[in-house]
């Protein structure tokens, strides 16, 4: 079923919106081998009542911290989404990425990364929520985290999943289409190196025109990504999932939502009027989309918390 935005759920949860709790956040630790790992806990008013469904949000790619922030953005996407879900009864857990937050301190160097790092890393936290009591621990992963998420959710066996602007596509077949996008004059070279890098093997010399993207320090992690087919990973996760994609999104296209809706019988898909990649509300005009990941103050698109919470609901 899609649905293309949620605006006739919301009189069901008007009631439910006005009388809407506060939230208690609890900072923690987890340890990794030698480094710790920072995350907060939103509890619905001051309760830390495990009964209820607790979500696990993953951010997405790059240097991005719990509250969906990086040196380059502060739109506090993932910081609004745990507020507007404690509101609705929901706990949720999110934490800050390696070097990046409180978590700057844990390190794992370059050359030794590879994808299922992200994994381990969110499996950390999954198991600290089971720790603290949580049996229903579903996990909603933002755009990279989506790929980090479902990968999650099949190795744990997840309550359920939420999918949110994440690529339907190998990363391989992504990076192409954004360098015909954006950068047409080394769109060859690039298409070159992507398609060596996807059959496993390393590059050494670079044009210097590819060389921050593909870097060799860089390039196990990359040839680790291209391996894994989102496609895939939807089909083996066996309990519901839910796939939000807004169609203001200039980072990750409504087809690659509707790639993930058609791979499993059990997905759901939501396409959100006028949202971005972000998670804001935003018009025709580019410079309102551009301006929004550095708006912290501008509220979610308030159709993705009920959407969200709809889905939760059905238990």
């Amino acid at each position: 079923m899609i649905l293309r935005s949620v605006v006739l759920l919301i009189l069901s949860f008007t009631a439910h919106y006005i009388f809407a709790q506060s939230s208690t956040k609890e900072i923690f630790v987890v340890d990794s081998k030698d480094d710790t790992l920072w995350g907060s806990i939103t509890y619905p008013n001051s309760s830390s009542d495990t009964s209820q469904t607790l979500v696990l949000i993953i951010a997405g790619s790059g240097p991005t911290d719990r509250d969906g922030n990086n040196n380059v953005m502060k739109n506090n996407s993932l910081l609004f989404l745990s507020e507007e879900m404690a509101k609705f009864g929901y706990p949720s857990i999110r934490y800050d990425k390696r070097g990046v937050g409180s978590s700057a301190n844990a390190f794992i160097k370059e050359d030794s990364l590879t994808f299922e790092n992200n994994v381990i890393d969110a499996q950390l936290f999954y198991e600290y929520a089971i720790a603290k009591g949580f049996s229903k621990v579903t996990i909603a992963g933002h755009s990279e985290g989506s790929l980090i998420g479902i990968l999650l959710a099949n190795k744990k066996k997840a309550h359920k999943y939420i999918s949110i602007a994440g690529a339907g596509r190998p990363i391989s077949d992504v990076l192409k289409e954004q360098y015909e996008k954006t950068a047409p004059i080394v769109r060859d070279s690039a298409h070159k190196v992507i398609d060596i890098l996807a059959h496993g093997t390393r590059i050494d010399t670079l044009s210097p025109w590819l060389y921050s993207v593909f870097r060799p320090q860089i390039q196990n992690y990359i040839i680790s990504w291209m391996q894994i087919n989102p496609k895939t990973e939807f089909q083996k996760y066996q309990s519901p999932i839910l796939i939000v994609q807004g169609e203001k999104d200039s980072q990750v296209s409504v087809e690659d939502a509707k790639i993930l809706k058609d791979s499993c019988s059990h997905c759901e898909l939501v396409l959100i009027k006028d949202m971005n990649h972000v998670l804001k509300k935003i018009g025709d005009d580019p410079k309102e989309n551009k301006n929004s990941y550095n708006n912290p103050n501008l509220p979610l698109h308030s159709d993705l918390i009920l959407s969200i919470v709809n889905f939760l609901k059905k238990d």
